[in-house]
């Protein structure tokens, strides 16, 4: 396998550029007029560290690795515009190989309106993918940060939590998908920017964990009923199969790339109403932004559940 005859053939297979690109890749760098504002992510998946190849298709690890890198863009209200990818390639991947990841990347690409502008391969000692994405929007106060969470807002959760963990333990059946394959939620984050969302950020670390990034950000304590939180059908008794506390499992295991959102109580219909339109998933009431610092899970019975999430260095 040659460098350059490896990116003649990606370069045959991208998808057709569109929108702001006017010279995508094939030449030293790409060309973009963006307008408005833009709002740019990076983020990687590595073998043995967020994906295995022998449970999951070479194309299923390109899919998630712009999924992932997509689902910050769609925690921000952003729509997709181009991403950049770049491919360690090990010893035993060849030429092929790498056109199946290019072919998973390229489905969701397509499916989401996103430009794969530009990129580079390497060789390296395991494979890892680094996925720059950039968004847009008309102005930079389109955008939702983490830190615009106010008192008295409602907290919301789209789409249901748990499978992606189950999905990890079982690598088999329905909730296998929601692990390999997650979908970012692009149309429910612009739907919540469009309503009036305050703060947001995507699931990808646990409910725990990214919920106290969100009360971080912006000077708050969180109050969550778990009991409000939907969980994925099957999650609970494959979490107790599992052994260790089911909630934590739930709420703790990360990588549903559902939205977490604050938005005044008084648009929360309307919210309601664009997140079904725009992605045909359920927005959920969950909690509460009060004054203080913290998040505050609240298990029924009344226990608290120490938040908690995944950490990528621990």
């Amino acid at each position: 396998m040659g460098e350059f005859e490896l990116l003649a053939r990606i370069r045959e297979r991208l998808p057709l550029a569109g929108g702001r690109v006017r010279l995508g890749s094939g030449d030293d760098a790409a060309v973009t007029i963006p307008g408005g504002a833009t709002a740019t992510s990076v983020d990687a998946v590595v073998e043995g560290v967020h994906f295995r190849r022998e449970q999951a298709s070479l194309a299923q690890i390109g899919h998630k690795a712009l999924a992932t890198a997509l689902s910050d863009l769609a925690a921000m209200g952003a729509e997709p515009g181009e991403a950049y990818v770049v491919i360690g390639v090990p010893p035993d991947l060849d030429e092929d190989g790498c056109i199946a990841l290019l072919d998973g990347m390229a489905t969701l690409a397509t499916a989401t309106g996103t430009s794969l502008a530009g990129g580079d391969v390497t060789r390296a000692t395991e494979l890892f993918l680094a996925v720059t994405v950039v968004g847009h929007a008309e102005s930079p106060d389109s955008f939702v940060s983490r830190a615009g969470a106010r008192p008295g807002d409602v907290l919301v959760l789209t789409g249901e939590l748990g499978g992606a963990a189950a999905g990890l333990v079982l690598l088999q059946g329905p909730l296998r998908a929601r692990q390999l394959e997650p979908q970012p939620r692009i149309g429910a984050g612009m739907a919540l920017a469009g309503a009036g969302a305050t703060a947001m950020i995507d699931i990808s670390d646990g409910l725990g964990g990214d919920s106290g990034h969100l009360a971080q950000q912006s000077g708050v304590g969180l109050r969550i009923d778990a009991s409000a939180v939907p969980i994925a059908a099957g999650a609970s008794e494959i979490a107790a199969s599992a052994g260790g506390d089911p909630w934590q499992f739930v709420l703790g295991g990360g990588e549903d790339y559902e939205l977490l959102a604050s938005i005044s109580a008084e648009r929360l219909d309307e919210a309601r109403q664009a997140v079904r339109e725009a992605e045909g998933i359920a927005l959920t009431e969950i909690g509460e932004v009060i004054a203080g610092e913290g998040v505050e899970i609240r298990l029924p019975g009344g226990r608290a559940l120490e938040p908690g999430g995944f950490d990528q260095l621990a």
